[in-house]
C-alpha cells in the first residue's frame, strides 16, 4: 500500500485523461444539431430505450444516501442522451431509469430486485448502496443471472455467495471494507500519529461492522493498541453508556464507522460528556447533513471516502459543476459521484456487448479490465467483480471537507 503524506492534488495519477463527455459542459452534438435545423441520420436515430434498474434508499434511515444516488443516475443519464446514446452492437440506444425504494430494508430490497428483474425486464440493476440490502439484492439478481453495479456497498459478502467464492453477476464502483480497514489502521498510526483506540460500531449493520473488524486487524498490525471496541444495536439514540467506558479506557482516537444518521448523535453526545480526543470515519460519512448536524461537534475529524469536491482533477471540477448546474448549487457528495461512475462504466461495457440482451451483457462484464471515472481509475481483474482502486482520506473542519490526501492498494 503506497501511503503518500499530503501528496499535491495535481500529480494524482488515478485519473489520467478527461473524458470528452465532460469537455462538452451540458453542451451536446444532439442539441447542435437541432439548434442549427439538422437532424441524425435514420442509421444513428436510437431505435428504443434500455430498461436500467436503480435500487435506491429513498426512505428509511439513510434517504439522503438515495436521493444523492439518484441524482447521480440521472445526470450521466441526461448525458449519454446528450450525445445521441449509446451503441450496442451497431444500432444506438438510450437508457431508461426504472428507480425502486429499498426503504433500507433487506426484504424490500430483494422484492423491489425482483420486481426490477421480472417486470421491468431491467437489463442490469444499479445499486443498492448500502451493504446490507445490497447483499439481499445481490442474491436475488445472481439467481436471475442478471448484473448488479452497486455504486457504494463495501462489505465483502455482497460479491461473495454463501461459500465464499465471487458470485458471477455482482460488481461495484468502489472499494471493499477489507481495503478501507487497511488504509484506516495505517491512516491513524502513520499520520495521526496515535497509539490507541476506541472503537464504537452498529454490530447489525453490514459495512460499519466489517469496518471495525477490518480497522482493529490493521490498526493493530501497524503497532496500535484498541483499549475499547463494541458494538450497538440498531435502535439505540442513547451513547451515554458506551461513552462512559471509552472515557474510562483513554484512547488517543475514536473511530466511528457508522451511517451519518448515527454519528451525529455520537459526536455530539461525545463532546457534551467532555470526551475531547479527536474522531475517525470511514466512507459512510460522506453524507454532507453530517457535517451541518453535527456542527462544530466534529471539526477536525478524519474520515475515508471515494472522491473529493476540491481535488485539482479536471474529470472532478467538471463533474461537479455540471452537478451544481442540474441542482441548484447542490455539491455532490460520494454516492452521487460512484453512481454517476456506475451509469458511465455500464456504458462503456454496453459498447462492447455483441446484443442489448442479459447474458450478452454480463460476458461483457466478464471482459472489462479498466474505467477511468471521477472517482478514480478502477481495475477490474478477471473473475472478480471488485475492482482495485485509490481510497482518499477527507478532513472536516468549519462545515466542509478538505482533501488530504489519496492513498493506493
Amino acid at each position: 500500500m503506497r501511503f503518500p503524506s499530503l501528496a499535491p492534488e495535481g500529480k494524482l495519477t488515478w485519473i489520467t485523461k478527461l473524458p470528452s463527455l465532460f469537455l462538452m459542459r451540458w453542451k451536446s452534438v444532439l442539441t447542435a444539431a437541432v439548434a442549427f435545423g439538422l437532424v441524425l441520420p435514420a442509421c444513428q436515430r436510437k431505435t428504443m430505450d434500455l430498461p436500467i434498474g436503480v435500487l435506491a434508499e429513498l426512505s428509511g434511515d439513510t434517504p439522503v444516501i438515495g436521493a444523492s444516488s439518484k441524482k447521480g443516475a440521472e445526470l450521466a443519464v441526461s448525458l449519454i442522451d446528450e450525445e445521441g446514446g449509446v451503441k450496442v452492437a451497431g444500432k444506438l440506444y438510450g437508457l431508461r431509469l426504472v428507480i425502486e425504494d429499498t426503504r433500507g430494508d433487506r426484504q424490500q430490497a430483494t422484492e423491489a430486485a425482483k420486481r426490477l428483474i421480472e417486470t421491468e425486464k431491467a437489463l442490469v440493476i444499479i445499486g443498492p448502496n448500502i451493504s446490507g440490502t445490497a447483499i439481499a439484492a445481490a442474491e436475488a439478481a445472481e439467481a436471475a443471472k442478471t448484473v448488479l453495479l452497486t455504486p457504494s456497498a463495501t462489505a465483502p459478502k455482497v460479491s461473495l455467495d454463501g461459500s465464499g467464492a465471487p458470485r458471477k453477476y455482482v460488481f461495484r464502483a468502489c472499494y471493499t471494507d477489507s481495503l478501507q480497514g487497511r488504509i484506516l489502521g495505517k491512516f491513524a498510526t502513520d499520520f495521526m500519529k496515535k497509539q490507541s483506540a476506541a472503537v464504537l460500531y452498529s454490530g447489525e449493520r453490514e459495512a460499519p461492522r466489517e469496518q471495525a473488524e477490518r480497522f482493529k486487524t490493521s490498526f493493530e498490525e501497524h503497532g496500535g493498541k484498541v483499549v475499547y471496541f463494541e458494538s450497538y444495536k440498531r435502535e439505540e439514540k442513547d451513547f451515554t453508556s458506551y461513552l462512559t467506558k471509552i472515557q474510562e479506557a483513554k484512547p488517543d482516537f475514536l473511530f466511528l464507522p457508522n451511517y451519518y444518521s448515527d454519528v451525529t448523535e455520537q459526536v455530539k453526545q461525545a463532546r457534551k460528556a467532555g470526551l475531547t480526543v479527536p474522531f475517525l470515519g470511514s466512507d459512510d460519512w460522506s453524507d454532507p447533513t453530517l457535517m451541518k448536524n453535527a456542527g462544530e461537534d466534529i471539526n477536525g475529524a478524519y474520515h475515508s471516502g471515494h472522491y473529493a469536491p476540491d481535488q485539482k482533477v479536471p474529470s472532478v471540477a467538471a463533474f461537479v459543476e455540471l452537478y451544481k448546474k442540474r441542482y441548484g448549487g447542490e455539491v455532490p457528495d460520494d454516492v452521487a459521484a460512484l453512481t454517476f461512475d456506475s451509469i458511465m462504466l455500464l456504458k462503456q461495457v454496453l459498447a462492447t456487448a455483441t446484443a442489448p440482451d442479459r447474458e450478452a451483457i454480463h460476458d461483457a462484464f466478464t471482459r472489462l479490465t479498466l474505467f477511468e471515472g471521477v472517482t478514480g481509475k478502477m481495475t477490474f481483474k478477471p473473475g472478480s467483480g471488485d475492482p482495485e482502486k485509490n481510497a482518499i482520506m477527507v478532513k472536516i473542519d468549519q462545515g466542509k471537507r478538505s482533501f488530504v490526501t489519496a492513498i493506493e492498494p
